[in-house]
């Protein structure tokens, strides 16, 4: 009886840190959009720099603030650069 109460109790554990995981990818998620739609609220092509900024948001965890510049708020964002060695986040 004992194993299997500890491999029901297991199984529930398992269940419960996957939804906590999935909780927190969503609310990652939530907070990139949300930054993101202020730094590129003034761009030209706003579904370009959505997606770049959103990429690296995710990577960096970080988007600096304004809609343009104060890339020094997070250095990762800033230092981050496409195939042809030029800027990658907006």
């Amino acid at each position: 009886m004992k194993p299997t109460v500890a491999t029901f109790v297991l199984l529930a554990l398992v269940l419960l840190s996957s939804s906590l995981l999935q909780t927190t990818i969503a609310a990652g998620s939530s907070f990139c959009d949300s930054k993101c739609a202020v730094r590129c609220s003034k761009a030209g092509r706003q579904d370009r720099c959505l997606k770049y900024c959103g990429i690296c948001c995710k990577d960096c965890h970080c988007v600096p603030s304004g809609t343009y510049g104060n890339k020094d708020e997070c250095p990762c964002y800033r230092d981050k650069k496409n195939s042809k060695g030029r800027p990658k986040c907006p």
